[in-house]
């Protein structure tokens, strides 16, 4: 008599049909196609983050040997067979995560204040995701000019079949960027200005959804704990018109939310 496989044997086999890097999320709508009985979208995130091997806590999976390893945040891919042997003599731990090619070191470091520096500008915040696209295989299409505005979806980027469009918003700064008014005050409030932009984000989305249903939809925000509790607040709807939200940190890590 068959047995199915496990949901650990099921992640195993989808990440050595991969190709370099992967997000979650990917295995996440792969177990929804293919494995809908088999885990809850926790479920199967509990797994993944047990099977690599230098993620902060795997106790509930410390009988099982990994075979991942985590890159950035919501980002893994198969470990290396010295990354392994490294493991099993004890010297892979959590700590030595630096020692990873592509780890962000901001992973777990607290947002920055939007006054304290520029680096959640429209144009910075493209530039990284762009980056860390490119570092984990994908191929940049396409990058709109934010420097003059240009309309249209801001990066456009393929891997492996799979198309993604990113809708690109920075945090808003309290003086005027540019301009005759530059280094004077603005007279709305960066939090006001910010829910603004995070609709004007969901309108190109979701138009995006309608023009090309076949690509990943997304809007991709400086990790600000303004945008968190807009998204909080829009999280079932975004999700169910398929519309992914990522969470940039200053040292370029991507976190996808949901």
């Amino acid at each position: 008599m068959s047995t199915q496989p496990s949901v650990w044997d099921l992640v195993g086999q989808f990440a050595a049909a991969q190709r370099g890097t992967w997000k979650q999320e990917e295995i996440v709508s792969w177990f929804r196609r293919h494995a809908p009985e088999q885990a809850k979208d926790s479920t199967v995130r509990a797994h993944v983050r047990g099977a690599a091997w230098n993620v902060g806590d795997r106790s509930q999976f410390s009988g099982r040997e990994p075979f991942l390893t985590r890159v950035d945040t919501g980002w893994f891919r198969l470990a290396t067979e010295e990354e392994l042997a490294r493991w099993r003599e004890g010297a892979a731990t959590p700590a030595a995560a630096s020692e990873v090619p592509m780890v962000a070191q901001a992973i777990d470091e607290p947002p920055v204040e939007a006054d304290r520096t520029d680096w959640h500008t429209e144009e910075n915040i493209q530039r990284l995701i762009v980056e860390r696209l490119r570092s984990t295989g994908w191929t940049i299409v396409r990058t709109a000019n934010t420097a003059t505005g240009e309309t249209g979806i801001d990066v456009v980027a393929e891997r492996n079949g799979e198309t993604v469009g990113i809708e690109v918003k920075g945090y808003p700064s309290k003086t005027y960027a540019r301009g005759a008014k530059k280094g004077q005050p603005k007279r709305t409030a960066p939090s006001t200005q910010a829910a603004h932009w995070f609709s004007h984000a969901i309108l190109a989305a979701m138009k995006l959804r309608v023009a090309q249903p076949s690509w990943q939809s997304v809007m991709a925000f400086p990790d600000f704990p303004r945008y968190r509790r807009l998204y909080a607040a829009t999280a079932a709807p975004l999700a169910a018109a398929g519309i992914e939200v990522w969470l940039v940190s200053q040292g370029g890590a991507i976190e996808p939310l949901g």
